[in-house]
């Protein structure tokens, strides 16, 4: 990090590796957490209203999830498009769900998953290979 008097402002807030440490808290607006509760990263999400008119508090990052999502994407997929921490993507996911623009869905619960009578089912499937 340079002092002032070595260099512009702006360079105190770059680092080669990092890239611009402020921005994920700017573009969240200061927010850590969705509106919607908890979105996982295995979450898929597609776009359901692929029009973004100027709608305020909305930024680029909002519109090119939107247009990213014209098929569905995990919630990792799109911090890797976008190249931001997935903590953030999930509070810009939040806003797009609450206004109509994306729909999530969510993980199949654990209990859903863990049904004995199919683990019996699979077992015995192999006991008789």
């Amino acid at each position: 990090m340079t002092s002032l008097s070595d260099g512009s402002a702006d360079e105190q807030w770059l680092d080669d590796e990092a890239g611009r440490i402020v921005r994920p808290y700017v573009m969240t607006r200061g927010r850590t957490q969705p509106s919607r509760g908890k979105i996982d990263l295995i979450t898929l999400v597609v776009t359901i209203n692929p029009v973004i008119t100027a709608e305020p508090g909305l930024g680029p990052e909002h519109h090119t999830i939107v247009k990213l999502c014209d098929r569905p994407l995990s919630v990792a997929e799109i911090a890797a498009h976008l190249d931001l921490p997935a903590g953030t993507v999930r509070v810009l996911l939040g806003d797009l769900v609450d206004r109509g623009f994306v729909a999530i869905q969510e993980p199949a619960r654990e209990t859903d998953v863990l049904d004995l009578e199919t683990y019996k089912a699979v077992l015995n499937g192999l006991r008789t290979l």
